[in-house]
């Protein structure tokens, strides 16, 4: 810092060196000034002494706002109008001006977008909710009528248009997950049962088997969280499952007392060198950019999901021969509070 503020003021010791060069040249060729070389040497000696001391006391006195402002800028906090440092001079007085005139206008136009975030999410809620009544409405339809085979195809359209309302839904209330969140022991093939039954007009018009193995096993989480990441899953599963397919789900429980639940189907796969990104928001790969139909919001929202609630998802994945994806719950005693 010492260097920094020398360099910022080379002009001023310059100027100041050469001021001291000029009086003592006036001394040498005025033939009327009579010192002697040993007394000049002296007074350059006293001067230049006196303006190192000088310096060194306007740097401990000009670099003590620098000084606390930098500190400032590695550990910002909300607070840091607050611990602005007071001025001693002018342009630190201007510099204090202006940062608090930015960051009182910065939390203005933060608390507009915040207001406009809340109205925007309000509405969608809202358009959610009065898109599920007719949606309801044409569910009942399809049920009393299940005779009809029309009506079966219309029941597989009814189900995406369902699910993608119901995965914006999820979306609106994300970000107040910690609100709406409630940790109980349930079975999880309890959940996962739920959740084939939900796509099972999916899996009929593709004629996809869906298989359970294993023994039920009690995980420590929250039932409509967990079922949203299952059903992000599941979901993909049957999407890019090929027909007459299955899909198998499989229970275990690792010797460290872990609960696994793995969702396995025989479809197009994922390529090797799309596995990284495959939880990267709007990531589709190169199986979603042959279907108009992917978002690359599914297997990004479960992640983030998971890592809320304290689910870990693994990925395997061969091209052409499947995808498994394993959901390893964490033991009562390693159980955490959801992150924030």
């Amino acid at each position: 810092m010492l260097l920094r503020y020398l360099a910022d003021r080379t002009s001023w010791i310059f100027f100041y060196l050469l001021s001291l060069l000029f009086v003592d040249l006036l001394i040498w060729i005025d033939p009327g000034i009579s010192i002697r070389t040993e007394s000049i040497l002296y007074l350059n000696s006293l001067l230049i002494l006196s303006m190192i001391l000088f310096v060194g006391w306007r740097f401990g006195k000009e670099m003590k706002y620098a000084r606390v402002l930098s500190n400032l800028a590695e550990q910002i906090d909300e607070d840091w109008l607050e611990m602005m440092p007071p001025p001693s001079f002018y342009h630190e007085e201007a510099t204090n001006q202006l940062l608090q005139t930015a960051g009182y206008w910065y939390s203005r136009k933060l608390s507009e977008s915040h207001a406009a975030q809340a109205m925007e999410k309000d509405y969608i809620t809202a358009w959610v909710h009065e898109v599920k009544a007719p949606l309801t409405a044409m569910k009942l339809t399809i049920d009393t009528n299940r005779g009809n085979p029309e009506l079966r195809k219309v029941e597989s359209e009814w189900l995406r248009i369902h699910l993608l309302i119901d995965q914006q839904l999820y979306i609106s209330r994300l970000s107040s997950l910690e609100s709406d969140y409630m940790v109980e022991q349930i079975g999880i093939q309890q959940l996962a049962v739920k959740e084939i039954r939900e796509l099972a007009p999916w899996c009929v018009e593709k004629n996809i088997a869906i298989e359970i193995e294993g023994e039920e096993a009690l995980v420590t989480t929250d039932r409509k969280w967990c079922r949203f990441i299952i059903r992000q899953v599941l979901t993909n599963a049957v999407k890019y499952s090929y027909a007459d397919g299955t899909i198998l789900l499989t229970t275990t429980v690792t010797p460290d007392g872990h609960v696994r639940l793995a969702i396995k189907d025989e479809g197009q796969g994922i390529a090797a060198h799309d596995l990284p990104r495959i939880f990267d928001k709007g990531f589709t790969g190169e199986n979603g950019r042959l279907q108009n139909a992917a978002t690359g919001l599914g297997l990004y929202l479960a992640q983030t999901v998971a890592l809320k609630i304290g689910i870990g998802l693994t990925v395997q994945s061969e091209t052409h021969v499947g995808t498994k994806i394993g959901m390893t719950f964490s033991t009562n005693r390693e159980f955490e509070p959801v992150r924030t």
